[in-house]
C-alpha cells in the first residue's frame, strides 16, 4: 500500500512514541508532506463497526456478539494535540486519518478522515502545499529523534497507560485531579 505514494514526497514514520502532559502516546504512522501531516491510527478489526464521532466508545459487532473499542478518532485527536505540541507547530497542519485494515463493514455514518479503503488517494486528494521542503525534513529529523530516544519505548507506553488508566486521582482523559462527587438521595 505505501508504495503508492512517492517517498520524495511523503516521508513516513511508523510507531512513534511522544510524552504527553499525562503519560504518553503511540502512534502508528506520521507521513510528512508539503501538504501537511498525516497523522494515521490503524484499527485492524473485523465485522460491523457502529460510531458516532463525539461518543467515548464505538461498537464492534462480529458473530453476534458486542465488543466496545475507543473511539479512534478521539484517540487521534489527542495524537496530533501531542505532536503538535512536540513539534512546536501549528495543529491545523496536523491531518488525522482513521484506517481500518480488516473486513469490516461501517454501520453508521463515518467522518470523512474515517476509512476502510481509499487511503491512499485520500491522502493524495490534498494539493495545498502548507510546508517547505526544508520543513518536511526538519519534522521528519524530529520524528526520527523521538523514535531513537531509548525512554520512549513500548514496555514504557505500557506502564504509563497503566498508571493513567488505574489512577484515583487523575483523570485518564485530561490529567486534571479527579473530584469527588456525591450524588444527592433519590426521591420516591
Amino acid at each position: 500500500m505505501w508504495a503508492m505514494l512517492d517517498k520524495n514526497v511523503y516521508r513516513r514514520v511508523d510507531n512513534v512514541i511522544v510524552n504527553a502532559p499525562n503519560g504518553t502516546t503511540q502512534i502508528d504512522h506520521v507521513l510528512v508532506s508539503v501538504y501537511g501531516i498525516f497523522v494515521i491510527e490503524t484499527k485492524n478489526i473485523k465485522g460491523w463497526i457502529f460510531g458516532v464521532a463525539n461518543s467515548d466508545k464505538w461498537t464492534q459487532v462480529i458473530f453476534g456478539k458486542k465488543h466496545q473499542f475507543q473511539n479512534p478518532v478521539k484517540q487521534n485527536y489527542r495524537h496530533t494535540k501531542c505532536l503538535s505540541e512536540h513539534l512546536k507547530l501549528d495543529h491545523e497542519l496536523f491531518k488525522p486519518v482513521v484506517f481500518f485494515i480488516g473486513d469490516c463493514e461501517f454501520k453508521t455514518g463515518m467522518p470523512s478522515n474515517v476509512l476502510n479503503s481509499g487511503l491512499i488517494p485520500y491522502i493524495k486528494g490534498f494539493r495545498q502545499a502548507r510546508l517547505t521542503s526544508q520543513q518536511v525534513e526538519q519534522i521528519e529529523a524530529s520524528l526520527i529523534s523521538l523514535k531513537q530516544d531509548k525512554t520512549l519505548n513500548r514496555s514504557a507506553h505500557l506502564d504509563s497507560l497503566r498508571d493513567r488508566y488505574q489512577s484515583t486521582t487523575i483523570c485518564p482523559r485530561c490529567g486534571c485531579s479527579l473530584v469527588q462527587r456525591v450524588s444527592p438521595a433519590p426521591y420516591f
